[in-house]
């Protein structure tokens, strides 16, 4: 299955809620289902529903495909503590998650472009791979080639207006963050019911 390319808003309309690292929107102008129907549309949701609905909103939010997301939860369940806790810590680990939100993308796939096209650095080396887990203590910063493009620099001044997490530290100046803290379930931006999550893989792992 490919990487989802549609239009985003459509995703959030159908899964109820603003995903921020998918679209800038702050709020659904129309919030009901996309279709013709869609806003007289009032069928019961069951169980299976409900569970699938917010696995999509994890796999969505962080740009993450089912076979990847499959792969993410069985390594969740294989650490110490909740499964729920660690499934959401390594995927706000990911680096593409960790460069949208030091500020230096507006959204995640912005900035799994900017990965990918060899504008960040780890501890100093380039790394190309959105999907790089970013480790406490580790540095992520902007390629001393690329920090004077205009759309570096207007991400470093919308920047300084961002509300980072807890767990990174940045300093917009040299355009350097850091992982201080491993991240947490709080630290995840919308609300997400993370036992709907490991119920809908209970069978399949």
């Amino acid at each position: 299955m490919a990487r989802y390319r549609g239009p985003r808003i459509k995703v959030c309309r159908s899964l109820g809620i603003i995903l921020p690292g998918l679209t800038t929107k702050s709020t659904l102008v129309r919030p009901y289902p996309p279709g013709m129907h869609g806003a007289r549309r009032r069928t019961r949701r069951s169980d299976y529903k409900d569970r699938l609905s917010e696995k999509q909103k994890l796999r969505f939010h962080f740009g993450v495909l089912e076979k990847q997301f499959k792969r993410y939860v069985a390594e969740a369940a294989r650490q110490k503590g909740p499964t729920g806790a660690n499934l959401l810590s390594l995927l706000e680990s990911r680096l593409d998650n960790v460069v949208w939100r030091l500020g230096l993308a507006r959204t995640i796939p912005a900035a799994r472009q900017l990965v990918v096209h060899g504008h960040i650095y780890v501890n100093g080396s380039r790394v190309d791979r959105p999907s790089y887990r970013i480790s406490v203590g580790d540095e992520v910063s902007v390629s001393a080639k690329s920090i004077q493009k205009e759309f570096i620099q207007n991400a470093l001044g919308e920047s300084a207006t961002r509300v980072r997490p807890q767990y990174l530290e940045f300093d917009p100046a040299k355009a350097i963050g850091k992982m201080v803290t491993r991240p947490e379930a709080a630290d995840v931006p919308f609300e997400i019911d993370t036992q709907q999550v490991i119920e809908y893989y209970s069978q399949q792992l």
